[in-house]
């Protein structure tokens, strides 16, 4: 990869992996037009660490709070830092139980311009229908985990982990911020996981990487990354879902469009 295929990947990654318009399809029609196949594992790893560097240095303040078991605001009601933080751990545990035994044959099998296409346009649709139940329902344990059952269903590649679970929250009653705050949140763990299960594959097969171009990867996808939950946790309540529902429904008739 040349260093501006690098960026524009990197900014690709960084700014779809927190949007509810999914990564996976954005990184197919960016690979389409750069002429990849798979833009690789090592680059993988990389923009994983930097989203994650991303939406932990945004949430630092909440992070501490809630180690230290002092109140955090921000989700419709004044909690308890541990209280959130068990919440969070709640919301992980459904990803974590089926993603180890799923995650593998999904990638394998279900990562299709065809899978990824059908999948932007139904959640598009799903992710339309919830928007109009937000409202000012304060997140609370049981929301907090049908959050994380729904994080299960973006093991399908084009559904959006940040979509689904926004979603989620939204049809419990959830506001916009308050529900995308939960989700990025409940991000950590998740990207977390993808960047160790990425740099183990990288140690089995051996692969040394070109340690310049990662880190230029790691820093362009944590800056974008960062810029882009920054502006949607302050936008997000004026302009609603809607921009999103009807770009993703571009983009899968795109998707379809590449595959006639």
């Amino acid at each position: 990869m040349t260093t501006l295929q690098t960026i524009a990947l990197a900014v690709v990654q960084g700014v779809t992996e927190f949007l509810p318009i999914s990564s996976s399809a954005h990184l197919i029609l960016a690979n389409q037009a750069m002429g990849y196949s798979d833009q690789g594992l090592v680059f993988d790893v990389a923009v994983h660490l930097g989203s994650l560097a991303a939406v932990v240095v945004y949430f630092r303040d909440e992070l501490i709070d809630m180690l230290r078991g002092r109140s955090v605001s921000g989700f419709g009601v004044e909690l308890d830092g541990h209280r959130l933080l068990g919440w969070l751990a709640l919301a992980t545990l459904p990803l974590g139980i089926v993603g180890l035994s799923l995650a593998g044959p999904i990638e394998a099998h279900a990562r299709t311009p065809l899978v990824i296409a059908t999948a932007t346009i139904v959640f598009a649709l799903v992710l339309w229908w919830s928007d109009r139940f937000a409202g000012r329902e304060p997140l609370s344990g049981r929301k907090a985990l049908a959050m994380g059952l729904a994080q299960v269903i973006a093991l399908i590649p084009g559904t959006s982990r940040s979509g689904i679970t926004i979603t989620a929250g939204l049809f419990l009653g959830m506001s916009r911020r308050a529900a995308a705050r939960f989700s990025f949140l409940m991000a950590i763990p998740a990207v977390l996981a993808a960047g160790l299960f990425g740099a183990r594959e990288l140690l089995q097969a051996q692969v040394t990487p070109h340690w310049g171009e990662f880190a230029l990867a790691m820093g362009v996808a944590g800056f974008s990354a960062y810029l882009c939950i920054a502006a949607f946790i302050r936008l997000v309540e004026k302009i609603g879902m809607l921009p999103f529902v009807v770009y993703r429904l571009f983009l899968g008739g795109l998707i379809l469009g590449f595959l006639l």
